[in-house]
């Protein structure tokens, strides 16, 4: 029987669907714990084909990396994981291919950090180059909460605080989009509502099915085309003067509220998916 490999952290709902709809798809789902294992380069009796479920980031692309020295086909590879964790990275390669983003300044001081807002024009966005969830992404209304908020970086253990990510402030309808790609595919969306400019579903923010419209689709399959990926959550703005503008995107979305939301297998999809590209 076909073996592929699901390789997780942290056992969640979303890679128990996989593996049962690997099951249905004629596939022997073989469960890779990444805290309780290790992988020898280029060497090791692995599936041929792993689908990379892990929540950290670091361990996501170091682990598909050290399974791809060994042969293995990993979806998302190392690369595009990599790359989506790099959120300096991801809009670099997104204005590269074209594809709207928000006006994004990257500077490396301070003193600059504040002067690219004031090109920019207030109100915006102060992001951390890595993380997720929203978590550090703080909106400064003026220089005056701009300044507090470096200080407050510049003291944190941990962050990376020689590199300052400024973007514009998009004014939303109260929601983002979360649409997914899968291969040439594009299954499904959800709007995250809140009354929060920060609309993530981990910070409360309400699951509710969105419609994918042709725009919406051609704009996603480009996105995976530029990073390189197989699998992508993208997170999209709906601007009132330009339409779509891509936020960012995850090479490891989870997709348990979009399914609740629409109806969509998600985790079907993922499966079938990867048997395709495991029977090639």
């Amino acid at each position: 029987m076909l073996r592929i490999g699901v390789a997780y952290d942290i056992l969640r709902w979303e890679e128990r669907a996989i593996a049962d709809a690997l099951r249905r798809n004629g596939a022997e789902p073989q469960l890779i714990h990444l805290r309780n294992t290790f992988i020898e380069l280029g060497r090791g009796e692995w599936p041929e084909l792993v689908l990379q479920r892990s929540i950290s980031h670091s361990v996501a692309s170091e682990s598909a990396s050290a399974l791809e020295s060994a042969g293995v086909t990993v979806v998302n590879g190392s690369l595009p994981i990599l790359l989506s964790n790099d959120k300096l990275l991801t809009a670099s390669i997104l204005s590269r291919a074209g594809v709207p983003t928000p006006r994004t300044v990257a500077a490396f001081t301070p003193e600059d950090t504040l002067k690219a807002a004031d090109t920019i024009g207030y109100p915006v966005v102060l992001k951390p180059v890595n993380g997720s969830w929203g978590r550090m992404v703080a909106k400064a209304r003026d220089e005056e909460e701009l300044r507090a908020l470096l200080d407050h970086r510049l003291y944190v253990p941990g962050i990376n605080s020689q590199v300052f990510l400024i973007q514009e402030y998009i004014e939303k309808p109260g929601r983002d989009i979360r649409v997914f790609v899968i291969g040439e595919d594009v299954p499904a969306a959800i709007y995250r509502v809140s009354d929060h400019w920060i609309t993530n579903t981990a910070r409360g923010g309400r699951a509710e099915a969105a419609e994918v419209d042709e725009e919406l689709r051609e704009l996603a399959i480009r996105v995976a085309e530029a990073m390189g990926a197989d699998i992508l959550g993208i997170d999209v703005f709906e601007d009132p003067r330009r339409g779509y503008v891509v936020n960012e995107v995850n090479a490891v979305p989870e997709f348990k509220n979009t399914v609740r939301a629409t109806g969509h297998p998600i985790h079907e999809r993922i499966a079938e998916y990867a048997v395709e590209l495991a029977r090639r």
